[in-house]
């Protein structure tokens, strides 16, 4: 199975302009244009970057995430509840799935849409993540 680069369609460089993906390889890697010259990052570097800065954003918030993800499932059993909280409690485990998966094309049409964007240097560094409509805690 060729591995895929999560946030494809999604990752915008400096000057905000879309990063191209293209596989050296199996590796998936996104392109970033600097003055001409084509850098190859492995999206894999990017990827991880982006997933670990929404697992801190999930910390300390596990039984509001189960509570509104079972709501908006409209599964608000305790078992669906206790599932939903099992996967929150081993989200660490599916990252290596989602690094060799990718999310589902709808999903990530779905977060384009709401403006989700992954902001890049030229050397694959994050700089920002834009999530719209996060609830940002005055502390934070």
């Amino acid at each position: 199975m060729t591995k895929k680069a999560v946030f494809e369609g999604l990752v915008i460089d400096e000057r905000d302009q879309p990063v191209e993906v293209v596989y050296v390889g199996d590796e998936p890697c996104y392109v970033v244009d600097d003055s001409g010259f084509r850098r190859h990052i492995p999206s894999e570097q990017v990827d991880r970057q982006v997933l670990q800065a929404m697992l801190e954003m999930i910390e300390g918030h596990e039984d509001l995430l189960t509570a509104q993800t079972a709501k908006m499932l409209g599964s608000e059993d305790p078992f669906s509840v206790a599932m939903i909280e099992k996967q929150l409690e081993n989200i660490d485990e599916q990252i290596g799935t989602l690094l060799e998966t990718g999310i589902p094309e709808e999903l990530r049409a779905y977060l384009g849409m709401m403006g989700f964007r992954v902001r890049i240097d030229v050397h694959g560094d994050v700089i920002a993540v834009d999530q719209p409509g996060m609830i940002i805690d005055d502390d934070e």
